[in-house]
């Protein structure tokens, strides 16, 4: 039977299930990911890795492991590998398809409507004591009903989140790879972003289509961190003539609390909770 590492506890007990079938498995059980010396010490002997996307397998890793022959990667996407590599070595790369298409949805549409209602600076208010009587001009939210979204990646949880919208009589537009996405942005009240992270995505959303969202646009990136730039989007943030919103899942390096747009009220995120149930976690 073959030695397995898991980077990290998950749910559904695969530890469990694997060693039931007989293999040496070992799991990660710090609270933060492996380093990469951790992970390369860590996996010696190993024939197959389970990994996170928080894992990054490269042509220096697998030189040091020359007995993998497969890599398990506990997501949709798989760009936290190096697949040219990987396939040079004959190690085998494997994902886990359309398993998380409705969880993310339903995490893009919880935060487009946390953005738009207020949601997070409202509960802030209540948990200060600022919340005394009922106010005809406090807290007052956006419409989402009958408002314009543009959706942009037409994969499967982009129709999905594009779905939903028509349930809000919604005017959907769903921008593909290679469509005019700078002709779409400026009549958009939402931008959702469902794009897969590759060369020609990251920073997709950056200063020039900022500039050209209205003021008031709410952009929603469930995506990879890196499809809308951070640093573009803080300045965004900081001009008088902005009322945009933004509501991300991104990575927690990209958003500490201590950073200028995180502590904006305007500004609402999320850990990555777009995941299936327990239940659907096993098959």
């Amino acid at each position: 039977m073959a030695r397995i590492l898991i980077t990290r506890r998950l749910p559904g007990d695969p530890h469990d299930r694997l060693a039931a079938e007989g293999h040496d498995v070992d799991v990660w059980e710090g609270d933060l990911p492996p380093s990469d010396e951790e992970l390369r010490a860590r996996a010696q002997g190993a024939e197959g890795l389970i990994t996170l996307l928080t894992e990054r397998v490269d042509g220096d890793l697998l030189d040091a492991l020359p007995g993998l022959k497969v890599v398990s990667n506990y997501a949709v996407g798989s760009d936290n590998i190096d697949l040219d590599a990987a396939e040079a070595r004959g190690v085998a790369v494997g994902v886990t398809p359309d398993v998380l298409t409705e969880a993310t949805a339903d995490l893009a549409w919880a935060l487009m409507l946390t953005a738009a209602r207020g949601i997070v600076p409202a509960a802030a208010d209540v948990h200060a004591g600022r919340w005394r009587t009922w106010e005809p001009q406090g807290w007052i939210g956006r419409d989402v009903h009958g408002a314009s979204l543009l959706v942009v990646g037409a994969g499967r949880i982009g129709q999905a989140v594009a779905k939903r919208g028509t349930g809000f009589d919604m005017d959907v537009a769903v921008a593909d790879i290679g469509d005019d996405l700078m002709g779409m942005l400026p009549k958009a009240d939402f931008v959702s972003l469902h794009v897969p992270l590759s060369e020609s995505t990251e920073g997709l959303i950056g200063a020039e289509q900022l500039a050209a969202m209205k003021p008031t646009a709410i952009l929603v990136n469930t995506a990879r961190g890196r499809s809308s730039t951070a640093t573009r989007w803080r300045r965004r943030c900081t001009t008088a003539r902005s009322g945009a919103r933004r509501s991300t899942s991104p990575s927690p390096s990209r958003c500490r609390p201590t950073t200028r747009c995180c502590r904006r009220r305007t500004c609402s995120s999320s850990p990555t909770s777009g995941r299936p149930p327990r239940g659907r976690a096993r098959r």
